[in-house]
């Protein structure tokens, strides 16, 4: 046995972000399916931990609501949102198919209600899934236009009780600047909700971290590309950067 397998989980029930952008390929649009079945893989080893999750989608590998508002004339900017919430749900179908296929008990919720194809987000419901063992997506962000999904996972997170929002990205962490413009950004191991905002970081929005930051909820933000991180972030290993109320909390 390894230390990272002998390695007790960290958290219990954690609320996992994954971007629109993590279900296709760098650079493209739509849906790789072997790029999902990489992420399956990992959650598949984080279930089998006994770790609870959840999951919320985003959607702007087929359509983010806010640019779309923006670009577009014919469409009113609710509408747009609206499209981009039904993006997630496709996701959402897809992250599913692929975590039964590997013999991962799932159940997808959605924000909105589409009985067809998703359960109807009931918190209590939700935690019971939890309980039992089965990986929740949560899809459809809150079910209104303006909300981001990464505030929709820090509400969700409060209302499940996670122990922390982890925030997958293809980046290793926060930096002071864009690590693509600037090779010498500083990279933070641990950083306060308000430098976050005070320094106007692009971790997300600022809703959501005022969310986490009311709650202590501690957010991580870490490259899930890399084989393994998710396991390594739930062990409590020391991956990406932790957004945090104080140092050394």
């Amino acid at each position: 046995m390894t230390d990272q397998e002998s390695q007790e989980p960290a958290y219990s029930r954690v609320l996992l972000k994954m971007s629109g952008e993590s279900f296709c390929r760098s650079g493209e649009s739509g849906i790789s399916m072997a790029e999902v079945a990489s992420i399956s893989e990992q959650i598949q080893r984080v279930a089998d931990s006994g770790v609870q999750l959840a999951i919320v989608c985003g959607g702007g590998n087929i359509l983010r609501g806010k640019h779309f508002a923006s670009v577009s004339h014919a469409i009113n900017a609710p509408t747009a949102h609206y499209m981009g919430m039904l993006a997630t749900v496709i996701n959402g179908l897809a992250l599913q198919d692929a975590l039964e296929n590997a013999g991962v008990p799932t159940r997808l919720q959605s924000a909105i209600r589409m009985e067809g194809v998703a359960e109807p987000f009931i918190r209590r419901r939700c935690v019971r899934h939890l309980e039992k063992g089965r990986v929740v997506i949560l899809a459809a962000g809150t079910g209104s236009p303006f909300v981001t999904t990464d505030t929709a996972a820090a509400l969700r997170a409060r209302e499940i009780e996670a122990d922390v929002v982890l925030k997958a990205t293809r980046v290793d962490g926060i930096y002071a600047e864009d690590p693509e413009k600037n090779p010498h950004a500083v990279r933070y191991n641990e950083i306060t909700y308000q430098d976050v905002l005070r320094q106007g970081l692009e971790v997300m929005d600022a809703q959501a971290i005022h969310h986490c930051m009311e709650h202590r909820l501690p957010i991580v933000v870490f490259n899930y590309q890399k084989e393994g991180n998710i396991e390594r972030v739930i062990a409590g290993e020391r991956v990406g950067t932790r957004v945090i109320a104080t140092p050394d909390e």
